[in-house]
């Protein structure tokens, strides 16, 4: 080890020569590498974003039961009591017309004025209940027992059809991984076999001279790290752009959607890519190094 950190300056300066042997070859599949990390990248952020997503809608699921019209409010407050009663009901309360209306509004944004012209308030008062969404099919069966239901008006479509979507990117984010690591691999390995050969009179030469084969291989792994790192940083910067872009565009028109902060996402994304692209670097490095030796 003190013999490796001693020469570490030989490593780099060996490193460099290997890589300028050919040098618009590795630059080019600096970039290839950098554009398959970032697809790679854009697959796991979806995946990442749709799942935070989906776990924040169902912490914050929530059930609107709407009674009769006509019902008084010693009425209401024994439907609310039969409600707290059902297993999965975290909280209820009643949401006034007037409460009502202003969410309509803020829904609605510009288009909130075509409310002005109805004389009377049109919304009616209902039940806000939050839920443990597993219990969602037990909890609707139990309130539609209560006397002076008439309606439940749920989010189970949405639901539904976010974690369709949270099993899709991570069907496609496990194809894609597999995928990029391989063609990543077979990449790396063909670089450090063939900067082997071009380099094989000195290599031959050094093990005369008794070099062990770590000390040999360290510049040839050098190269496949600075290769995928360098590929994971240009992904990392493009992948922080869109990312940039994407929250300026949803929290616009979409506002509600609850994504998570774009600094802990980003952050997060970044360190995972990096140390795909390390892991991948060395993978890649080991087979070249050990393919080059069987021949």
């Amino acid at each position: 080890m003190k013999n490796i950190i001693y020469n570490i300056g030989y490593f780099i300066k060996e490193a460099r020569i290997v890589f300028k042997l050919n040098f618009w070859s590795n630059v080019l599949s600096l970039f290839s590498i950098g554009l398959i990390l970032f697809v790679l990248s854009l697959v796991i952020s979806g995946w990442s974003i749709s799942t935070e997503v989906l776990t924040l809608i169902q912490n914050e699921a929530e059930i609107n039961i709407y009674t009769d019209e006509e019902i008084d409010e010693k009425s209401i407050e024994k439907v609310i009591e039969k409600i707290n009663l059902i297993d999965g009901i975290l909280e209820s309360r009643v949401v006034q017309k007037e409460e009502a209306y202003e969410r309509m509004e803020k829904v609605l944004g510009e288009d909130a004025k075509v409310l002005k012209y109805f004389d009377d308030n049109p919304f009616h008062f209902f039940i806000e209940a939050k839920i443990d969404v597993e219990k969602i099919e037990s909890i609707n069966k139990e309130i539609k027992l209560i006397p002076n239901v008439q309606y439940i008006r749920d989010n189970r479509e949405i639901l539904i059809r976010l974690r369709s979507i949270a099993r899709g990117f991570r069907i496609l984010g496990t194809f894609f991984i597999a995928a990029v690591g391989i063609s990543t691999i077979v990449i790396i390995s063909h670089i450090i076999r063939q900067g082997i050969y071009n380099n094989k009179d000195e290599i031959n030469t050094l093990r005369l001279l008794g070099a062990s084969e770590v000390f040999i291989a360290l510049p040839f792994l050098m190269v496949g790290l600075v290769l995928t790192v360098g590929g994971g940083m240009i992904a990392a910067a493009l992948l922080y752009t869109v990312l940039i872009q994407f929250y300026t565009y949803i929290s616009g028109p979409l506002p509600f959607i609850p994504l998570p902060p774009l600094q802990t996402m980003a952050k997060n994304l970044v360190s995972v890519i990096l140390s795909i692209s390390i892991l991948l670097g060395i993978i890649g490095s080991i087979i070249g190094l050990s393919s080059s030796k069987q021949r």
